[in-house]
């Protein structure tokens, strides 16, 4: 898709691999320094065991 690695938020290397908590504690931490606005779409994307998978398109 030859997106931009700066439009990606990563903090795996602070909380390591917080299986489902992964997502809502990249969210709070996004929130708390401020870095969501009320037009932003975000993508959610995980998978797990059993190949498991989910995706979803938040609006802000």
């Amino acid at each position: 898709m030859h997106l931009d690695i700066n439009r990606f938020f990563i903090n795996i290397e602070k909380v390591a691999n917080t299986s489902s908590g992964t997502i809502p504690i990249a969210l709070d931490e996004m929130n708390r320094n401020n870095m969501l606005s009320k037009e932003d779409l975000i993508v959610l994307t995980a998978f797990g065991g059993g190949l498991t998978s989910g995706a979803i398109l938040l609006e802000c």
